[in-house]
C-alpha cells in the first residue's frame, strides 16, 4: 500500500484575526480603485479616528503580515475574469439607510443611492488651504512691496508703494470704490497675465455679424478686432491658421449665484479684500510659483480667475463639501462618494450627466464652505482659444485709415443645465455677448466701442506652419473649422500660378441655415469648393468623410504630388475621426495597401508635413 502525503492546512488569513470587528486603518490597507490613481504610501488617506472607535485586533502584526500575503497571491494568481468587479457582499446590518435630500437638482445627479456602510474607508483628507482672504483695515500694515509689484499699475488699483507704515486713513482715502469698480468687458485685474511677461490686449471691435441663419441648431459670430496698437513681440506677426488667446470673464449672474449659494453678503462682494496664496501662480496664470498679496474684490476674483463652471468635481470638492455640511444625512453622502467604498458610484457621478460645482451646492443645501476654501481647489479660469482666418495684411486698409484687422470666428458651445435653462460656454458665451451688444448699437445708428481682452497666441501650430505657398491642397473642414481655410484659400487666389491648385471639402448641417462664409471665398469658389450637407431636406444627406471617399482619385493625386498637402480642421469627436478614417481607406483602395500599411502611409505623411489635422 502506497503511503500519500497527507495536506497540510495552513493557518488562514481569517482565523488569525480576531472575530471582534475589524476597522482597517486606510493608510495601511486601502485597496487601490481601478478608477484612480495609486496613492503614495506616506499620503493619509483618512482622518484619524478617535482612539475609542478604534478596534484593532489581537495580534495586529500578524493581521498585517496576513493581508499583506493575501492581496500579493490575488494579484499574481488572478484569473483576468473581472472577478474583482463583482459586487461585494455585505451583511444588512452593516448597513444604515439615508434619507437623501429633497430637491431637483440632487435628483439630477443620479445618484442611486439609498443605504451605505457604517463604516468607511479611504476618506482622503480635507483639501489643504492655500488662500485666504483678510479684511484691507486689518492687513494694511503687512502690505509688501510684492502687493504693489504684482499689480503694477493697474487701473483698478491706484497704489503706490511707499512705507509699510501707512495708515488706515490714507489706504481707504486711495482705494475708493471707484477704483474697484468691475468692467467685465473691459479688462481684468493687473495681475492676470495669461501671456507673461505681457499684459493683455485691449482690442476693440471693428466688425461682428452671425454668420448663420435664424434657425441654425448652433450659432456661429465672426469677429474683426483692431489690433492696430497691438506691441510687438519678438518678431512674430498675426498669420491666418494662428490663434489669439481671449480672456473671457465668467458671466455676472452666475458669480452672483455662486455667491449667494456661498452666503456671501452683498455688501461685502466688491469690498477691497487682501487676498494671500501659499504657493502657486494662481491668480496670476502665468506669474511666478511664489506666495502673493493681492489686493483684489470677491467679485473680481470670481470673474475673471476661478473656473467654478466648467470644473470637473472631483473627491477633493465633495470631501470639502462634506467637512462643512450641516445635514448628518449629507454629510454621510458625500464621505460615501470619496470613500473606498463609494467607489463605483463616484466613477457613475463623474461618467453621467454633466454637473457643476453651483450644481451640487443646489443638491447639497446644507454646504456652505468658506469662499477661500473654495478658491483653493478651484482652478484657474483660462483663456481660450481661436484660430485666424486671414493674414492681418489683407484688411489693413479701412474707411478709418490704415488699420491691421484680425478675424476669427467662434460657434457658441451650448448644453442643458439641471434646472432645464441652457447654459453656454464660458468663452464663446462671452463672445455672444459682446457680438450682440455690438450688432444692437449698430441698429440705434451710433458708433459701438466694445473691446475685448486678448493675447497673440501661437503662430506656429500646424495650420500656420505647414502652410506651403505652392503645389496642391485639400482643405477638408466642418462647421467653423472652415473658417481659417478661407484665409488659405484668398492667399492662394493672389497667386495666379495657385489657383486652380486648392480644393475645399465644407461639411454642414443645411446650407439654407449654416454655411458659413457662403460667397466670400474668391472669384473660383463654385470650382474650388464643394458643400456637403449632412441633413439635406430631400434625403440626400451624407457626411464630409463620404465625399472623401467619393473623391479618391483626387485625394491620391494630391498626397503624392510634389508640396502637396491635406488640411483637416474641426471637431474630434466625430468628423476629423471619421475623415482620418476615410483616408485610411483612400490608400488602401488607390495603394493596394492593407490596414497597418496604410495607417502607417498616413503617419509618415503626417511627419513630412504633408497630412495636418488640426483638432478639439
Amino acid at each position: 500500500m502506497s503511503l500519500l502525503p497527507l495536506p497540510i492546512r495552513t493557518k488562514s488569513a481569517a482565523e488569525s484575526i480576531s472575530k471582534e470587528a475589524l476597522i482597517i486603518k486606510p493608510s495601511q490597507f486601502s485597496k487601490p480603485s481601478l478608477s484612480s490613481p495609486l496613492k503614495k504610501p506616506e499620503e493619509s488617506l483618512s482622518p484619524s479616528l478617535p482612539p475609542t472607535s478604534e478596534l484593532i485586533s489581537l495580534n495586529e502584526i500578524e493581521s498585517e503580515t496576513q493581508f499583506d500575503i493575501v492581496s500579493t497571491d490575488l494579484i499574481r494568481t488572478c484569473c483576468g475574469e473581472n472577478c474583482c468587479k463583482i459586487p461585494q457582499k455585505i451583511v444588512e446590518c452593516d448597513l444604515e439607510r439615508i434619507e437623501p435630500p429633497d430637491n431637483e437638482a440632487y435628483r439630477s445627479l443620479q445618484l442611486k443611492i439609498e443605504s451605505i456602510p457604517k463604516v468607511l474607508s479611504g476618506i482622503p483628507e480635507v483639501p489643504p488651504k492655500t488662500v485666504s482672504i483678510l479684511p484691507i483695515n486689518d492687513s494694511i500694515s503687512h502690505i509688501s512691496a510684492d502687493l504693489i509689484l504684482d499689480q503694477g499699475s493697474s487701473d483698478s488699483v491706484n497704489l503706490t508703494h511707499t512705507e509699510t507704515s501707512t495708515t488706515n486713513a490714507d489706504l481707504l482715502a486711495t482705494a475708493s470704490a471707484n477704483d474697484f469698480k468691475i468692467e467685465s468687458n473691459i479688462h481684468p485685474p493687473k495681475f492676470v497675465k495669461p501671456h507673461a511677461p505681457y499684459d493683455l490686449y485691449i482690442a476693440r471691435i471693428h466688425s461682428a455679424r452671425e454668420l448663420t441663419q435664424p434657425g441654425a441648431e448652433k450659432r456661429t459670430y465672426h469677429f474683426d478686432l483692431d489690433v492696430t496698437d497691438y506691441p510687438v513681440e519678438t518678431g512674430v506677426d498675426f498669420k491666418v491658421g494662428g490663434a489669439i488667446g481671449v480672456s473671457a470673464p465668467n458671466i455676472a449672474s452666475a458669480v452672483d449665484e455662486f455667491l449667494d449659494l456661498l452666503c456671501v453678503p452683498r455688501y461685502l462682494r466688491d469690498r477691497p479684500i487682501l487676498l494671500k496664496t501659499s504657493s502657486g501662480r494662481w491668480p496670476t496664470v502665468w506669474g511666478d510659483d511664489k506666495p502673493r498679496e493681492l489686493q483684489t474684490t470677491r467679485r473680481e476674483i470670481l470673474t475673471w480667475c476661478s473656473d467654478f463652471q466648467s470644473f470637473r468635481v472631483g473627491k477633493s470638492l465633495l470631501r470639502l463639501l462634506a467637512e462643512y455640511a450641516t445635514s448628518e444625512s449629507e454629510k454621510k453622502i458625500l464621505y460615501y462618494l470619496t470613500s473606498d467604498q463609494g467607489q463605483s458610484t463616484f466613477c457613475d457621478l463623474r461618467t453621467g450627466p454633466y454637473i457643476t460645482v453651483p450644481q451640487l451646492l443646489y443638491a447639497f443645501p446644507s454646504c456652505k464652505p468658506p469662499l477661500d476654501a473654495m478658491l483653493s481647489i478651484l482652478p484657474q479660469l483660462v483663456a481660450r482659444f481661436y484660430s485666424l482666418s486671414n493674414d492681418p495684411i489683407d484688411t489693413s486698409v479701412t474707411e478709418d485709415g490704415n488699420k491691421r484687422i484680425i478675424e476669427f470666428a467662434v460657434t457658441v458651445w451650448e448644453v442643458s443645465n439641471w434646472d432645464g435653462s441652457i447654459r453656454t460656454g464660458i468663452g464663446s458665451g462671452f463672445l455672444e455677448r459682446m457680438a450682440k451688444k455690438f450688432i444692437e448699437v449698430e441698429k440705434r445708428g451710433e458708433k459701438p466701442n466694445i473691446s475685448i481682452p486678448m493675447f497673440k497666441g501661437l503662430m506656429s501650430n500646424p495650420l500656420a506652419r505647414d502652410f506651403a505657398s505652392d503645389g496642391p491642397m485639400l482643405l477638408i473642414g466642418a462647421g467653423v473649422g472652415i473658417s481659417p481655410f478661407r484665409g488659405f484659400v484668398q492667399r492662394r487666389l493672389r497667386n495666379a500660378n495657385c489657383a486652380n491648385k486648392v480644393w475645399v471639402l465644407q461639411g454642414i448641417r443645411d446650407s439654407l441655415f449654416d454655411e458659413l462664409y457662403r460667397g466670400e471665398w474668391g472669384i473660383h469658389e463654385a470650382d474650388l469648393k464643394k458643400v456637403i450637407q449632412s441633413r439635406k431636406p430631400s434625403g440626400q444627406s451624407k457626411y464630409v468623410q463620404d465625399e472623401v471617399r467619393a473623391q479618391a482619385d483626387l485625394v491620391w493625386f494630391i498626397i503624392n504630388s510634389l508640396d502637396g498637402r491635406i488640411f483637416v480642421c474641426g471637431s474630434s469627436r466625430g468628423m476629423s475621426e471619421g475623415v482620418t478614417r476615410a483616408l485610411v481607406d483612400v490608400a488602401k483602395l488607390k495603394g493596394n495597401l492593407d490596414e497597418d500599411d496604410a495607417q502607417q502611409f498616413w503617419s509618415s505623411k503626417k511627419e513630412a508635413g504633408q497630412f495636418v489635422v488640426e483638432a478639439w
